[in-house]
């Protein structure tokens, strides 16, 4: 709603002015995340959305109107009186989308351009990349974005998911949410608050492996990001094997996404024959590394891995060029690092730092990632991180369930059933996404059950480097592919 000032986000004036409609009035911009107000990045989407928050009331799924039972059903019992009900849509009212994003602090850079990939699937409803919004089973889409900002830290994380959970949880509206960004603000905390209240929550980037981990995960919890047992696996088989380095230290800061990817580091790294000199841990809000740095460089590493988000991993890179004991030792971090905001904050610092990532393979999508990339930069300007295209297929999959299990009725009205929706995204087979062919298992991972690419970039050249020509063009200096069974070693 218009009101209370926020921060407009890249590219959110430039995508108002080529649909040719203006967001709220100068000095009145609209709700932001906090408010719990729709965001209106895309302010085509409703009028109302440009100035007033949408609410759309929820109501009970018995009704005197004629229904159509979704296919599959089986008919003869009301899906709207099993545990969590239904989500109603009534005629004229949007279809009620949310998203738990970062799009404030350091790691903005890695949850905003996912918000621009929902709104790119959004616009693309109507098989156009336009500007001109499509809609989901005649209704248009309405999206409402929660920040998982800690303002403690400047970073996405536990406290941030708590709270945007927590509000979305209360609205009866959300079909479905999109999101985290980072795996510590839904482990045990986003994925609890919204399956305790039958609400799916398909994230585009987190990528712990415990998240889907047998007896750990929650069964209203999906992704479309890889699992990083398989980014591990690479990391290994980089170093071990294409660098040669038989030694390495790790840091990490105590969440579930850099403890993962330490861990599943030094487990494959110790399989190939490597040996750990040192795994150091870290409070992400320090920034004196030296201490740390000077005990790894006792061990005498060969290369430190420090899988972490951003400032860490820029000042990392900075304060490891300035221990004499640590002059040839290489640097990498992953997909955390690998952003815009690395090589604008480590500066020189950042040249020759190994970065992972994950590498759309759309395959058969091929065509349609091309026209994806093309609105992309042109609405939103040039990606700032990898999870994009992993936010425009997570929105396509809960489009694609809500189709499956959605009862229309008579006047209109639709009625979207909270757990057969959740049954619905477990039966996702072969969707053709731009990051590959989906398919959703029981672990609630949804990915290319062909194989998933992983990158590894030397910067400054990377995706992300602010020279126009490089980053269309990066040189991969190693790529390997793994099912998520190959990188489990089951098959």
């Amino acid at each position: 709603m218009c009101g209370k000032p926020r921060a407009i986000q890249v590219g959110e004036d430039r995508f108002a002015r080529r649909l040719g409609q203006g967001a709220c009035p100068e000095g009145a911009l609209a709700g932001g995340p906090e408010e719990g107000g729709a965001m209106t990045k895309r302010t085509w989407l409703t009028t109302a959305a440009l100035v007033a928050v949408v609410v759309v009331v929820g109501a009970a799924c018995t009704s005197s109107s004629t229904t159509t039972q979704p296919s599959g059903s089986g008919g003869g019992t009301d899906p709207c009186k099993a545990k969590f009900g239904c989500v109603t849509v009534r005629p004229g009212d949007p279809l009620h989308i949310g998203a738990i994003q970062s799009i404030t602090g350091a790691t903005a850079t890695l949850g905003q351009p996912q918000v621009n990939g929902i709104y790119a699937a959004i616009d693309y409803l109507d098989g156009k990349f336009d500007g001109i919004p499509g809609k989901l089973m005649g209704h248009t889409v309405t999206l409402t974005t929660q920040d998982e900002t800690d303002p403690a830290s400047g970073q996405c994380g536990k406290a941030g998911g708590q709270t945007a959970a927590t509000k979305l949880a209360a609205d009866p509206t959300i079909a479905a949410v999109i999101g985290t960004t980072c795996s510590s603000a839904a482990l045990g905390v986003a994925d609890t608050i919204l399956g305790n209240k039958g609400v799916i929550l398909v994230s585009s980037s987190n990528t712990s492996p415990k998240l889907t981990q047998e007896g750990v995960h929650n069964t209203f919890y999906f992704r479309t990001a890889q699992n990083d047992v398989i980014q591990t696996k690479v990391v290994a088989d980089f170093v071990y094997k294409f660098l040669g380095i038989k030694t390495a230290a790790t840091m990490n800061d105590g969440g579930p996404y850099t403890q993962g990817l330490t861990a599943g580091f030094a487990k494959f790294f110790k399989e190939l024959g490597g040996t750990i000199t040192a795994d150091e841990a870290f409070d992400p809000t320090v920034t004196d590394f030296k201490p740390v740095l000077t005990s790894v460089a006792q061990g005498h590493p060969g290369m430190i891995y420090f899988p972490d988000f951003n400032p860490p991993c820029a000042l990392i890179s900075q304060q490891a060029k300035q221990i004499p004991d640590l002059a040839g030792v290489q640097l990498m971090g992953s997909d955390g690092c690998n952003d815009a905001t690395f090589l604008k904050t480590a500066g020189s610092a950042a040249d020759g730092v190994y970065l992972s990532s994950p590498k759309a393979s759309p395959g058969a999508a091929s065509a349609l990632f091309n026209q994806l990339k093309d609105a992309y930069t042109t609405d939103f300007g040039a990606p700032a991180s990898s999870f994009w295209p992993n936010a425009f297929d997570a929105f396509n999959v809960v489009a694609k369930a809500i189709q499956q299990v959605a009862i229309k009725q008579s006047d209109g009205t639709i009625l979207i059933p909270r757990g057969a929706l959740k049954d619905a995204m477990y039966q996702i087979k072969d969707y053709e996404g731009v990051t590959g062919p989906l398919t959703c298992i029981s672990t609630g991972d949804c990915q290319s059950q062909t194989a998933v690419n992983i990158v590894v970039y030397k910067a400054p050249d990377t995706p992300y480097s602010p020279d126009p020509a490089t980053a269309k063009n990066p040189t991969e200096v190693f790529s390997e592919k793994f099912t998520l069974g190959q990188a489990f070693g089951t098959g």
